[in-house]
């Protein structure tokens, strides 16, 4: 076998911190219909000539590339050479492009599996009007950096199972021993169980020392009773969430993926469950909540809540609460026929009224709703304080930004005890 050596030129991409580069991306990733509401439908985000322009934006303006690649550049083009700089920077993008989609992050012309991108090193020139769509790996781990952003955020946080106030015979012991009962773990605090024998005076005849421990001697530790949730997290798509000049649909898509990862990694025994409302209300899977999108709609929040209470009904765990995401006014409500009756203007008597008895539902079923407010007008601000006074939750009248921190932190700090 021959081997041709030749002078190694160093790449740019292999100085790409890529991890970074596709956190960078997140927002093109999970646009939610930002750029034009009315057509939610809208696949133009999804060109390669839009990926293209993506990660030609992350790459100069997003920060991306570190420093030194950036001085690299800057000192080419200041001996004159523009074309070998736009030639690079074209070249690592195509190469981008080609690792996404070789680690499956996106597949091109809707094929679900690893496809290799045309460019350099592929098939063909890019053809710009070629559509990709983003994976589920690349959604998980978008979802996994959100996480890891949003805790770092915050600092170190409590993390694992949720503890209450209650006590039961676990494994680890941290409450005072207790008689046994038939059902417990046999979990046994052994220096309680002799003590109780030798006060009892119950020492062995015959000759032979020793202790004779009967069944009421028995004493178990106790550990605190750590329980499970179920939580639903009601995300508004009506038209308001991309209006006055700022998307606030992504940044909640974000944390809803967040909590969907800390879920599965850190408690494992909860369920979570995302309820979209607008117009009327529909479950979707958490793999599908990367890709939806706003649209014209109006804010049906009672419809939101009904379906967020009965999925809560069927699932058997002690806590049970509804996370709801939303910055505009009830503004929509169903009708005993099925017609949707609607009010631009918002907080109609009627609406109001419905919805609150939706809220009053949800208390009576031991379901707790915690709303998170991305808008501070005074009326709104009256009707979540409301909705909080009936379900006994709370309310975080937060904004895009710090959505996630306030999201997270009720989730591990402010709901995992239960409240006698």
């Amino acid at each position: 076998m021959k081997y041709k050596y030749t002078k190694y030129t160093p790449s740019l991409l292999d100085d790409l911190d890529f991890d970074s580069l596709v956190s960078k991306l997140s927002d093109f990733f999970l646009s939610s219909g930002f750029g034009n509401p009315y057509d939610p439908m809208n696949e133009d985000d999804r060109t390669m000539q839009a990926l293209h322009d993506a990660i030609l934006d992350a790459l100069l303006n997003g920060g991306a590339m570190s420093d030194d690649m950036l001085n690299r550049l800057m000192a080419q083009q200041a001996d004159g050479k523009n074309e070998e700089v736009r030639d690079a920077i074209e070249d690592l993008i195509q190469q981008i492009i080609e690792r996404l989609s070789e680690q499956g992050l996106v597949s091109m012309a809707g094929q679900p599996g690893k496809q290799q991108a045309q460019g350099p090193g592929g098939t063909g020139p890019l053809d710009p009007n070629a559509r990709f769509e983003v994976t589920d790996k690349a959604l998980d781990f978008l979802g996994y950096r959100a996480l890891r952003d949003l805790l770092g955020a915050m600092g170190r946080s409590a993390a694992g199972r949720h503890d209450t106030r209650d006590l039961a015979t676990g494994v680890d012991a941290g409450g005072p021993p207790r008689p046994y009962e038939f059902g417990d773990t046999m979990n046994l605090d052994a220096a309680a169980t002799v003590l109780n024998a030798v006060k009892r005076g119950a020492f062995t005849t015959g000759g032979s020392s020793g202790i004779d421990i009967g069944y009421e001697d028995l004493m178990i530790t106790q550990g605190e009773y750590q329980s499970s949730c179920a939580t639903v997290i009601m995300l508004d798509c009506s038209h308001s969430m991309v209006l006055y000049g700022e998307d606030r649909f992504t940044p909640a898509k974000r944390v809803a993926l967040a909590l969907s990862n800390m879920i599965q990694h850190q408690f494992p025994g909860d369920v979570i469950r995302c309820v979209l409302f607008h117009d009327s209300a529909e479950e979707v899977p958490l793999k599908q909540l990367g890709r939806v999108k706003v649209g014209p709609y109006y804010t049906n929040t009672r419809e939101g809540l009904k379906l967020a209470r009965r999925i809560l009904e069927r699932q058997k765990k002690d806590m049970r609460q509804i996370i709801m995401i939303t910055d505009g006014k009830p503004s929509a409500v169903t009708l005993p026929d099925g017609r949707i009756y609607r009010n631009p203007a918002g907080l109609d008597p009627y609406v109001l009224r419905e919805t609150f008895a939706e809220v009053a539902a949800c208390r009576r079923a031991g379901i707790m709703i915690n709303t998170f407010m991305l808008a501070r007008d005074y009326d709104l601000v009256a009707f979540v304080r409301r909705v909080a006074n009936i379900c006994r939750g709370k309310a975080y009248f937060t904004t895009p930004q710090t959505l996630g921190q306030y999201v997270l932190a009720d989730y591990l700090t402010n709901k995992t005890r239960t409240v006698h």
